[in-house]
């Protein structure tokens, strides 16, 4: 069951991404030119899906794949057109129907409005979330891990906002801003505090953590992790 923290903050992030930076994450997930610090996150998130991508069968064709906090769509689109069918979830509503009128012709990607965590999304051989566990703190990262992990037979993989020197300087500028600019905030956490957090967890007995990859370009920094059953 969802904890009232995630619920909470589940809240906040739909208001964010569907009303307030609508088309800020518009132009960031475009081929319009950038510069600064929204050419570093660009950049970051591109080199981040594609690792997340290469950890996964190059043939995916026959494969169920959930892609968890959706977005604008890219990683949904990269791994359909690898052949797998891709239950594709946000959120925002207007992220949704971006990614739907982006997406070529052809490709087998279901697209939802609704949470991540919806045990209805059914079964699948893979989930992933890209930078969509960001924003909360360990205990609820290991439940959503726990939640998708019921669901994902082969594997979970996902991103962190990895604890470093760096990202807690960049958060804490970030609480500089008007109330009504700021994003919701990241929850930065260590590797070892996740393992902590999942062993404490109902329902990940079996899981252990195994890859890792972090990718540190500017004002994006994000840590890649993989999840699987021993």
């Amino acid at each position: 069951m969802a904890s009232v923290t995630y619920l909470h903050r589940r809240d906040e992030l739909r208001t964010y991404f569907d009303r307030t930076a609508v088309e800020a994450w518009r132009r960031l997930t475009s081929n319009e030119p950038l510069s600064g610090i929204r050419a570093t996150v660009r950049a970051g998130r591109d080199e981040m899906r594609a690792a997340l991508v290469s950890w996964l069968p190059s043939d995916l064709h026959g494969a169920r794949i959930l892609d968890a906090g959706c977005g604008s769509g890219a990683l949904a689109v990269e791994l359909a057109k690898r052949g797998a069918h891709v239950v594709a979830v946000d959120l925002s509503p207007s992220l949704v129907k971006l990614a739907r009128e982006r997406a070529p012709q052809g490709l087998s990607i279901d697209w939802r409005v609704g949470d991540m965590l919806d045990p209805a999304l059914g079964a699948f051989d893979y989930a992933v979330a890209m930078d969509s566990l960001i924003h909360y703190e360990g205990p609820d990262i290991a439940r959503a891990l726990a939640s998708l992990g019921a669901q994902a037979a082969a594997g979970v993989l996902f991103t962190i906002a990895p604890r470093t020197p760096a990202l807690t300087l960049m958060h804490s500028v970030g609480r500089l801003f008007p109330r009504g600019d700021r994003a919701p905030a990241i929850a930065p956490i260590s590797g070892r505090g996740l393992a902590r957090a999942m062993r404490e967890q109902a329902g990940l007995e079996a899981w252990r953590l195994a890859r890792v990859h972090r990718v540190s370009r500017g004002f994006y920094i994000s840590q890649a992790m993989e999840a699987l059953k021993s």
